[in-house]
């Protein structure tokens, strides 16, 4: 088992530039930090290329990390590479996934148009996860869901289900091509959510936090609707809404 106990380790340089998008798409390469995170990521498809470890830990029996690199850290390591205030003890290094083939002629797919806040895109992911859904397609604005606040939140459903990316123009006509509904979510021109019954398969495209979803994209749908607001709150949160439409359309 190899050692790093220096923080000007030239690894240990290179993997402290994935905090950023730019580094993580340059490297090909994302970091995960927690034991619960790294284990939902080692029983998925993700690729798990090196594991570092706190010294005085003991490595997990349940793991299967046969072909992960495993690495024992002096604490200055880790804390150098985390980005919580306390750091868990353990940090991976993974391969970032490709968005793969995907069969949009049948399925449950949430399409999300630029939401920038990494808390609800992680929310949103582990509420689409929890609902069943076939996939998430992020189209272009969308916080990068291998930010390491997304992943938290996401609490591993990153690693669950497909996650794509695209235009979502180019993906509303492709489901218009093989005649699967498509939903929009909006505050005028629309029917309340109850008004719809549960579909077998459907689009359903959620918004910017203050903005909403994009009025070309609103155009372009089989239907819009709303949640309603009984109390004096002036709007729900993204991640909310999306869990309420997403269980009312899987019933």
């Amino acid at each position: 088992m190899k050692r790093i106990d220096s923080v000007k380790n030239e690894r240990i340089k290179q993997w402290k530039k994935l905090h950023s998008r730019k580094g993580r798409e340059k490297a090909n390469q994302f970091l995960i930090e927690g034991f619960h995170l790294i284990e939902e990521a080692l029983k998925s498809n993700v690729v798990v290329q090196h594991i570092l470890l706190e010294e005085g830990r003991e490595w997990p029996a349940e793991w299967k990390m046969d072909d992960a690199e495993r690495i024992e850290v002096h604490i200055t390591v880790l804390k150098e590479l985390s980005d919580t205030m306390t750091p868990q003890g353990v940090i991976a290094i993974c391969e970032l996934p490709n968005d793969g083939e995907i069969d949009n002629r049948n399925g449950c797919f949430l399409l999300v148009d630029r939401i920038q806040d990494p808390g609800n895109l992680g929310t949103i992911i582990r509420t689409a996860d929890a609902a069943g859904m076939t996939g998430v397609i992020l189209g272009e604005g969308c916080v990068d869901p291998f930010n390491s606040k997304v992943l938290r939140s996401s609490q591993g459903s990153l690693f669950h289900l497909p996650i794509y990316h695209g235009p979502l123009t180019e993906w509303v006509r492709a489901f218009k091509e093989v005649k699967v509904p498509i939903l929009g979510t909006a505050l005028q021109n629309a029917s309340s959510y109850t008004a719809i019954e549960p579909l077998e398969s459907f689009a359903l495209i959620v918004g910017n936090e203050g903005e909403g979803v994009d009025q070309d994209l609103l155009k372009q749908t089989n239907q819009n609707v709303y949640i309603p607001i009984y109390g004096k709150a002036e709007s729900l949160n993204v991640a909310i809404a999306t869990g309420i439409l997403l269980y009312h359309l899987r019933r």
